[in-house]
């Protein structure tokens, strides 16, 4: 369990420091908060401040050789395997964060409801070239 715990934050690690520079970075920024607050505010404090510091480095940096993403990589790795060490509960919405920096969906979860459906109904990622029924 050790062994998937620390690929799972290293993995975390990298998605973090790579969505740190993406435009949607406050919504992932909630996101990896929830990872660590877990309900405790002094947690999420510290947490908050490290991020906004991580993000201040990466601004400033040269770009994906720069040493000290290296580092800063390593530093989220460490941060995040300590916390699914002391609680692996974290473990799915930290692979849901992998998952969407990779750009690859987590899960699907499709319903239809409310309707009387005649016909085919797909649920799909993604669809490439045209579709034909009958």
């Amino acid at each position: 369990m050790d062994a998937e715990l620390a690929a799972l934050a290293a993995s975390g690690a990298t998605a973090v420091v790579q969505l740190m520079a993406q435009d949607a970075w406050t919504t992932i920024r909630e996101r990896v908060l929830a990872l660590f607050g877990r309900g405790a505010t002094d947690r999420t404090e510290s947490v908050s401040a490290a991020l906004d510091e991580t993000r201040t480095v990466i601004a400033s940096s040269g770009g994906r050789d720069d040493p000290r993403l290296v580092a800063l990589t390593s530093d989220w790795r460490d941060r995040l395997l300590e916390l699914l060490q002391q609680d692996p509960a974290p473990a799915e919405e930290l692979r849901a964060l992998v998952a969407h920096a990779s750009g690859r969906p987590s899960s699907v979860h499709n319903v239809i409801t409310g309707a009387k459906v005649r016909g085919p109904v797909i649920q799909a990622h993604t669809i490439t070239g045209d579709l034909h029924f009958g």
